[in-house]
């Protein structure tokens, strides 16, 4: 007999971003309160470091994925953060 058990993973933020990027440094300030509020887990990337995901977002940094699509670039609302991690 298989029994399935209901468990609730924790969704995945992602910032994607550089050093020395002020824009960055705003992101990740709004990335950590709703993640600690969310229980989301938050993984931080550095766009210098991985030339596929410099290719990719350069011109957009920050990044923010949520559980791996991109959600916003820039700025980030906490609101609509929230409600993306609340779907």
């Amino acid at each position: 007999m298989c029994r399935m058990t209901s468990t609730t993973s924790a969704r995945t933020v992602t910032l994607i971003g550089k050093p020395g990027c002020h824009l960055c440094d705003d992101a990740r300030a709004v990335v950590a309160k709703v993640a600690a509020e969310t229980g989301a887990a938050v993984v931080e990337q550095d766009i210098t470091q991985d030339e596929v995901l410099h290719r990719r977002y350069w011109e957009q940094i920050p990044v923010v994925l949520v559980d791996g699509e991109q959600h916003t670039f820039w700025r980030v609302d906490a609101d609509r953060l929230r409600r993306a991690l609340s779907a």
